[in-house]
């Protein structure tokens, strides 16, 4: 059989470099004198698995609702508390996060709830007590931080009892307005935002924001109006077992529940922060997206 002459792959094509007249720093001196120094914030969020990447707002935020002049930090961490998240050194990180220099201004957002809630050992607080005080620790150590504390209400769970959502976090966002306007910080509802357009959508609609598609037997609860695993008179039957602790060897699993954000409820969530955020925060007006 007849072999044809074998060719050699062809090599890359070298285009030498243009000869100048003069070097580039003399010839690109007076647009390099030119050159303006630029200035840039930072946000850092702080909080729960509502917060963190991958399972709450806090990474859509960071990814689509900051400029390139707006540094953004998401040291939310799943299962965490006011109570556990200072405990186990989260909380000294994030003020080192806040104390690097060269930021003109650094804004903490501070938002937990869900495992500040009884049932919770080492991570749940007293209502009255220990979860306002932690609150106001939160504010005031950011402020001696040289940063600007912000205070966020607890992201909605989504569960529903015959048509109606189930609010089982009032409380917690209730003290969390009473602290903010105590300490006169900005905050943002969240809560109250998130109870509202999960209301709106529906049992139905609202188990679109979850990580993963629903069960066909949870669509089918969804559709009688009463999710499975609400909270019902007499007692839990929930999904508030799946806010476990993440950690570096158990990452926040990727499931179906009623708590934890999948894409599309992590930016819808993130847009409502931001629209929040430069309404209580104006001078942020043009390094944050809505």
């Amino acid at each position: 059989m007849w072999v044809g002459p074998a060719f050699a792959a062809p090599g890359p094509t070298i285009i030498p470099p243009p000869k100048l007249d003069v070097p580039v720093s003399v010839s690109d001196a007076e647009a390099r004198r030119n050159t303006k120094p630029i200035t840039l914030s930072k946000i850092i969020l702080v909080g729960d698995s509502t917060v963190q990447v991958g399972s709450g707002w806090g990474g859509a935020f960071c990814a689509n609702h900051v400029t390139a002049f707006l540094t953004c930090v998401d040291m939310g961490r799943g299962g965490r508390s006011t109570l556990s998240y200072r405990a186990e050194g989260s909380w000294a990180q994030a003020l080192n996060e806040a104390k690097v220099p060269g930021y003109a201004d650094v804004y903490v957002l501070v938002q937990f709830g869900h495992n500040d809630q009884p049932g919770k050992p080492g991570n749940s607080t007293d209502l009255d007590t220990e979860f306002p005080q932690n609150l106001r620790n939160y504010v005031a150590e950011t402020r001696a931080a040289g940063a600007i504390p912000v205070l966020v209400t607890p992201l909605t769970r989504r569960s529903f009892a015959k048509g109606s959502l189930l609010d089982t976090l009032s409380p917690w966002a209730e003290k969390t307005l009473e602290v903010a306007r105590e300490t006169n910080v900005p905050v943002i509802d969240l809560h109250a935002i998130s109870m509202r357009i999960v209301q709106q959508m529906g049992p139905v609609a609202s188990l679109e924001l979850a990580q993963k598609p629903p069960a066909p037997e949870v669509v089918a609860a969804a559709k009688s109006g009463t999710s499975i695993g609400a909270f019902m008179p007499g007692g839990y039957r929930s999904s508030t077992q799946t806010e476990v602790a993440a950690t570096r060897k158990s990452p926040q699993g990727v499931t179906f529940d009623y708590t934890h954000l999948g894409a599309k409820g992590a930016e819808l969530f993130a847009s409502q922060v931001a629209q929040e955020l430069l309404r209580v925060a104006p001078s942020l007006r043009g390094q944050v997206e809505p």
